[in-house]
Protein backbone atom coordinates (compact mmCIF):
# COMPACT_ATOMS: atom_id res chain seq x y z
CA UNK A 1 0.00 0.00 0.00
CA UNK A 2 1.10 3.90 -0.44
CA UNK A 3 1.88 5.61 2.57
CA UNK A 4 0.45 8.51 3.50
CA UNK A 5 2.18 10.85 6.57
CA UNK A 6 0.12 13.85 8.16
CA UNK A 7 0.45 15.70 11.91
CA UNK A 8 -0.97 18.09 13.80
CA UNK A 9 0.84 20.16 16.42
CA UNK A 10 -0.28 19.55 20.26
CA UNK A 11 -1.65 23.30 20.67
CA UNK A 12 -4.71 21.96 22.80
CA UNK A 13 -8.04 20.08 22.21
CA UNK A 14 -8.73 19.68 18.71
CA UNK A 15 -12.79 21.98 17.86
CA UNK A 16 -14.58 20.75 14.95
CA UNK A 17 -12.69 22.90 12.53
CA UNK A 18 -10.32 19.64 13.04
CA UNK A 19 -12.35 17.61 12.41
CA UNK A 20 -14.14 18.51 9.09
CA UNK A 21 -10.52 20.11 7.93
CA UNK A 22 -8.22 16.93 8.31
CA UNK A 23 -9.21 14.31 10.70
CA UNK A 24 -12.65 13.39 9.07
CA UNK A 25 -10.73 12.84 5.78
CA UNK A 26 -8.19 10.73 8.02
CA UNK A 27 -10.54 8.24 8.86
CA UNK A 28 -11.24 7.31 5.59
CA UNK A 29 -7.05 7.73 4.64
CA UNK A 30 -6.21 4.82 7.19
CA UNK A 31 -8.94 2.13 5.17
CA UNK A 32 -7.05 2.71 1.91
CA UNK A 33 -3.82 3.88 3.04
CA UNK A 34 -0.69 2.94 4.65
CA UNK A 35 -1.07 5.60 7.36
CA UNK A 36 1.48 7.83 9.78
CA UNK A 37 0.01 10.35 11.74
CA UNK A 38 2.21 11.89 14.22
CA UNK A 39 2.23 14.60 17.10
CA UNK A 40 4.18 17.25 15.86
CA UNK A 41 5.31 18.79 19.33
CA UNK A 42 8.69 19.84 17.84
CA UNK A 43 6.51 22.12 14.97
CA UNK A 44 4.81 23.58 17.90
CA UNK A 45 8.24 24.95 19.34
CA UNK A 46 8.42 27.03 16.04
CA UNK A 47 6.08 29.73 16.97
CA UNK A 48 5.77 29.08 20.69
CA UNK A 49 9.42 28.93 21.32
CA UNK A 50 9.22 31.99 24.79
CA UNK A 51 5.97 30.72 26.17
CA UNK A 52 5.83 26.51 25.31
CA UNK A 53 2.16 25.62 26.55
CA UNK A 54 2.19 22.04 28.38
CA UNK A 55 3.18 19.96 25.53
CA UNK A 56 2.81 16.93 27.32
CA UNK A 57 -0.56 17.32 28.44
CA UNK A 58 -1.43 18.80 24.60
CA UNK A 59 0.12 15.53 23.67
CA UNK A 60 -2.12 13.23 25.70
CA UNK A 61 -5.45 15.24 24.67
CA UNK A 62 -4.66 15.22 20.83
CA UNK A 63 -4.17 11.74 20.64
CA UNK A 64 -7.61 11.29 22.70
CA UNK A 65 -9.04 13.33 20.49
CA UNK A 66 -7.74 11.32 17.56
CA UNK A 67 -8.99 8.15 19.09
CA UNK A 68 -12.50 9.26 20.19
CA UNK A 69 -12.83 10.33 16.63
CA UNK A 70 -11.76 7.04 14.73
CA UNK A 71 -8.43 7.36 14.08
CA UNK A 72 -7.33 3.63 15.05
CA UNK A 73 -4.30 2.20 15.94
CA UNK A 74 -5.03 -1.35 14.17
CA UNK A 75 -5.16 0.83 11.02
CA UNK A 76 -2.58 2.96 10.94
CA UNK A 77 0.99 4.09 13.09
CA UNK A 78 0.55 7.17 15.97
CA UNK A 79 3.66 8.57 17.15
CA UNK A 80 5.23 11.40 18.98
CA UNK A 81 7.62 13.41 16.51
CA UNK A 82 10.71 14.31 19.26
CA UNK A 83 10.28 10.96 20.76
CA UNK A 84 11.74 10.02 16.92
CA UNK A 85 15.56 11.73 17.46
CA UNK A 86 16.09 10.59 13.80
CA UNK A 87 13.79 13.59 12.47
CA UNK A 88 15.89 15.83 14.71
CA UNK A 89 19.44 14.65 12.13
CA UNK A 90 17.45 14.35 8.80
CA UNK A 91 16.20 17.85 9.06
CA UNK A 92 19.75 18.98 10.07
CA UNK A 93 21.43 17.27 7.01
CA UNK A 94 18.19 18.81 4.66
CA UNK A 95 18.94 21.99 5.87
CA UNK A 96 22.74 21.80 4.68
CA UNK A 97 21.60 21.80 1.25
CA UNK A 98 18.42 23.66 1.02
CA UNK A 99 18.83 27.46 -0.08
CA UNK A 100 17.27 29.99 2.48
CA UNK A 101 15.80 31.83 -0.63
CA UNK A 102 13.00 28.56 -1.07
CA UNK A 103 12.40 28.87 2.67
CA UNK A 104 11.71 33.30 2.73
CA UNK A 105 9.33 32.24 -0.53
CA UNK A 106 7.14 29.91 1.10
CA UNK A 107 3.54 32.03 1.29
CA UNK A 108 2.98 30.53 4.61
CA UNK A 109 5.99 32.05 5.86
CA UNK A 110 5.25 35.59 4.75
CA UNK A 111 1.63 35.08 6.15
CA UNK A 112 1.81 34.01 9.74
CA UNK A 113 5.01 36.48 9.91
CA UNK A 114 2.70 39.62 8.73
CA UNK A 115 -0.76 37.76 10.89
CA UNK A 116 1.18 37.12 14.03
CA UNK A 117 2.92 40.57 15.19
CA UNK A 118 3.14 40.21 18.65
CA UNK A 119 5.68 37.20 18.34
CA UNK A 120 9.30 37.83 17.74
CA UNK A 121 9.43 35.23 14.45
CA UNK A 122 12.86 35.86 13.63
CA UNK A 123 14.28 32.49 14.63
CA UNK A 124 15.78 29.71 12.49
CA UNK A 125 13.22 27.32 13.78
CA UNK A 126 10.45 28.79 12.16
CA UNK A 127 12.12 29.99 8.82
CA UNK A 128 13.07 26.53 8.44
CA UNK A 129 10.20 25.02 9.37
CA UNK A 130 9.83 23.86 5.90
CA UNK A 131 12.87 21.65 6.06
CA UNK A 132 12.04 20.02 9.14
CA UNK A 133 8.56 19.19 7.35
CA UNK A 134 10.28 17.61 4.69
CA UNK A 135 11.92 15.21 6.72
CA UNK A 136 8.75 14.22 8.83
CA UNK A 137 7.32 12.71 4.90
CA UNK A 138 10.09 11.45 3.33
CA UNK A 139 11.45 9.52 6.39
CA UNK A 140 9.05 7.07 6.15
CA UNK A 141 8.71 6.97 2.49
CA UNK A 142 5.46 8.69 2.08
CA UNK A 143 4.33 9.00 -1.07
CA UNK A 144 0.84 11.46 0.01
CA UNK A 145 0.36 13.84 2.17
CA UNK A 146 -2.93 15.44 2.60
CA UNK A 147 -3.08 19.32 1.74
CA UNK A 148 -5.65 21.99 1.34
CA UNK A 149 -5.18 23.58 -2.10
CA UNK A 150 -3.53 26.40 0.06
CA UNK A 151 -0.67 24.01 1.50
CA UNK A 152 0.79 22.69 -2.15
CA UNK A 153 3.57 25.02 -1.83
CA UNK A 154 5.18 23.30 1.07
CA UNK A 155 4.79 19.96 -0.56
CA UNK A 156 6.71 21.64 -3.83
CA UNK A 157 9.58 22.94 -1.15
CA UNK A 158 9.79 19.08 -0.01
CA UNK A 159 9.46 17.91 -3.55
CA UNK A 160 12.42 20.02 -4.32
CA UNK A 161 14.22 19.34 -1.29
CA UNK A 162 14.28 15.89 -2.44
CA UNK A 163 15.41 16.41 -5.92
CA UNK A 164 18.78 18.33 -5.39
CA UNK A 165 19.65 15.71 -2.79
CA UNK A 166 19.62 13.17 -4.97
CA UNK A 167 21.13 15.40 -7.57
CA UNK A 168 23.86 16.31 -5.23
CA UNK A 169 24.59 12.53 -4.17
CA UNK A 170 24.00 10.89 -7.09
CA UNK A 171 21.45 8.46 -5.01
CA UNK A 172 17.80 7.67 -4.74
CA UNK A 173 17.20 7.47 -1.48
CA UNK A 174 13.83 9.04 -0.85
CA UNK A 175 9.87 8.95 -2.38
CA UNK A 176 9.16 12.17 -4.18
CA UNK A 177 6.22 13.07 -1.75
CA UNK A 178 2.42 14.28 -3.71
CA UNK A 179 0.10 16.49 -2.03
CA UNK A 180 -3.16 14.62 -1.40
CA UNK A 181 -5.73 18.19 -2.22
CA UNK A 182 -8.49 17.09 -0.29
CA UNK A 183 -11.36 19.47 -0.20
CA UNK A 184 -11.29 21.48 3.35
CA UNK A 185 -14.86 22.81 3.75
CA UNK A 186 -14.86 26.69 5.34
CA UNK A 187 -15.71 26.73 8.42
CA UNK A 188 -15.51 30.40 10.77
CA UNK A 189 -15.70 30.16 14.00
CA UNK A 190 -18.87 31.29 16.43
CA UNK A 191 -18.28 35.21 15.85
CA UNK A 192 -16.88 34.73 11.85
CA UNK A 193 -13.67 35.01 11.86
CA UNK A 194 -11.48 32.42 12.05
CA UNK A 195 -11.61 29.65 13.79
CA UNK A 196 -9.05 29.90 16.65
CA UNK A 197 -8.62 28.61 20.18
CA UNK A 198 -7.15 31.87 20.77
CA UNK A 199 -9.93 33.70 19.67
CA UNK A 200 -12.25 32.09 21.93
CA UNK A 201 -14.79 30.71 18.81
CA UNK A 202 -14.19 27.43 18.75
CA UNK A 203 -16.34 24.33 20.16
CA UNK A 204 -14.24 21.78 20.87
CA UNK A 205 -14.77 18.15 20.35
CA UNK A 206 -14.52 17.53 24.32
CA UNK A 207 -16.59 20.04 25.01
CA UNK A 208 -20.03 19.92 27.47
CA UNK A 209 -22.90 19.73 25.50
CA UNK A 210 -24.71 22.07 27.27
CA UNK A 211 -22.23 25.41 26.44
CA UNK A 212 -21.84 24.06 23.01
CA UNK A 213 -25.83 25.06 23.15
CA UNK A 214 -25.13 27.99 24.80
CA UNK A 215 -22.29 28.93 22.02
CA UNK A 216 -24.72 28.18 19.51
CA UNK A 217 -27.16 30.43 20.68
CA UNK A 218 -24.89 33.51 20.95
CA UNK A 219 -23.66 32.88 17.40
CA UNK A 220 -23.71 35.78 15.13
CA UNK A 221 -26.08 35.40 12.01
CA UNK A 222 -26.60 37.93 8.96
CA UNK A 223 -26.71 41.52 10.52
CA UNK A 224 -29.22 42.97 8.48
CA UNK A 225 -31.78 40.73 10.36
CA UNK A 226 -32.82 42.86 12.92
CA UNK A 227 -36.09 41.40 13.54
CA UNK A 228 -37.89 38.25 13.07
CA UNK A 229 -40.10 39.65 10.36
CA UNK A 230 -37.14 40.67 8.56
CA UNK A 231 -35.92 38.75 5.55
CA UNK A 232 -32.59 37.22 6.01
CA UNK A 233 -29.37 36.43 3.04
CA UNK A 234 -27.74 32.86 4.35
CA UNK A 235 -24.74 33.62 2.73
CA UNK A 236 -24.08 36.91 4.61
CA UNK A 237 -24.19 34.13 7.99
CA UNK A 238 -22.15 32.54 9.91
CA UNK A 239 -24.59 30.02 11.03
CA UNK A 240 -25.42 29.01 7.66
CA UNK A 241 -21.73 28.27 6.70
CA UNK A 242 -22.09 25.24 9.10
CA UNK A 243 -25.06 23.96 8.03
CA UNK A 244 -23.48 23.62 4.96
CA UNK A 245 -21.13 21.08 7.11
CA UNK A 246 -23.59 19.46 9.08
CA UNK A 247 -27.12 19.29 7.47
CA UNK A 248 -28.64 17.96 4.72
CA UNK A 249 -29.17 19.10 0.60
CA UNK A 250 -32.98 19.23 1.47
CA UNK A 251 -32.62 21.22 4.75
CA UNK A 252 -30.33 24.02 3.73
CA UNK A 253 -32.93 24.20 0.72
CA UNK A 254 -35.79 24.62 3.60
CA UNK A 255 -33.37 27.22 5.47
CA UNK A 256 -33.02 29.35 2.55
CA UNK A 257 -36.46 29.66 1.60
CA UNK A 258 -37.49 30.12 5.93
CA UNK A 259 -34.63 32.59 6.19
CA UNK A 260 -35.20 34.43 2.95
CA UNK A 261 -38.95 35.23 3.22
CA UNK A 262 -38.80 35.35 6.93
CA UNK A 263 -40.82 32.53 7.55
CA UNK A 264 -38.74 30.92 10.30
CA UNK A 265 -36.57 32.91 12.75
CA UNK A 266 -32.59 32.79 13.39
CA UNK A 267 -32.91 30.42 16.96
CA UNK A 268 -35.31 27.86 15.02
CA UNK A 269 -32.19 28.02 12.14
CA UNK A 270 -29.68 27.62 15.10
CA UNK A 271 -31.61 24.37 16.63
CA UNK A 272 -31.44 22.64 13.44
CA UNK A 273 -27.91 23.22 13.94
CA UNK A 274 -27.49 22.33 17.48
CA UNK A 275 -29.47 18.78 16.50
CA UNK A 276 -27.09 17.67 13.91
CA UNK A 277 -24.06 18.71 16.31
CA UNK A 278 -25.08 16.94 19.00
CA UNK A 279 -25.70 14.10 16.74
CA UNK A 280 -21.58 14.03 15.78
CA UNK A 281 -20.33 15.11 19.13
CA UNK A 282 -22.38 13.13 21.61
CA UNK A 283 -20.53 9.54 20.05
CA UNK A 284 -17.33 10.97 20.10
CA UNK A 285 -17.51 12.09 23.80
CA UNK A 286 -18.39 8.61 24.88
CA UNK A 287 -15.57 7.06 22.92
CA UNK A 288 -13.23 9.76 24.75
CA UNK A 289 -14.73 8.82 28.14
CA UNK A 290 -13.75 5.48 27.39
CA UNK A 291 -10.22 6.01 26.09
CA UNK A 292 -9.66 8.28 28.96
CA UNK A 293 -10.48 5.44 31.40
CA UNK A 294 -8.83 2.80 29.57
CA UNK A 295 -5.58 4.51 28.73
CA UNK A 296 -3.60 5.37 32.19
CA UNK A 297 -0.15 6.22 30.16
CA UNK A 298 -0.36 7.76 26.83
CA UNK A 299 3.24 7.37 26.03
CA UNK A 300 2.80 3.70 26.92
CA UNK A 301 -0.25 2.96 24.42
CA UNK A 302 1.96 4.46 21.92
CA UNK A 303 5.06 2.74 22.62
CA UNK A 304 4.28 -0.01 20.01
CA UNK A 305 3.66 2.28 17.13
CA UNK A 306 6.09 4.63 18.47
CA UNK A 307 8.95 1.84 17.80
CA UNK A 308 8.12 0.51 14.74
CA UNK A 309 8.47 4.07 13.49
CA UNK A 310 12.12 4.92 15.00
CA UNK A 311 12.91 1.18 13.46
CA UNK A 312 11.90 2.83 10.08
CA UNK A 313 13.37 5.98 11.00
CA UNK A 314 16.62 3.70 11.53
CA UNK A 315 16.56 2.25 8.60
CA UNK A 316 16.09 5.59 6.25
CA UNK A 317 19.11 6.97 8.54
CA UNK A 318 21.37 4.71 7.46
CA UNK A 319 20.62 4.84 3.65
CA UNK A 320 21.04 8.78 4.42
CA UNK A 321 24.50 8.39 5.87
CA UNK A 322 25.51 5.93 2.95
CA UNK A 323 24.92 8.09 0.43
CA UNK A 324 26.17 11.35 2.38
CA UNK A 325 29.30 8.78 2.98
CA UNK A 326 29.42 10.11 6.84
Amino acid sequence: MDKVLSGMRPTGRLHIGHYFGALKNWIKLQEEYECYYFVADWHALTTNYEDPEDIIENRKQLVLDWLSVGIDPEKCTMFVQSHNIFHAELSLLLSMITPVSWLERCPTYKEIKQEQTNKDLSNLGFLSYPVIQTADIIMYGSKFVPVGEDQMAHIEISREIVRRFHHLYKCDVFTEPKGLLTEVPRLPGLDGRKMSKSYGNAITLSEDLNEVEKKLKRMKTDTNRQRLTDCGNPELCPVFDYHKVFSTEEERAEITEGCTTAGIGCMDCKMILKKHMFELLEPIQDRRKKFETEITDINEFLKPMQTKANAQSEAMMNKVRNALKI
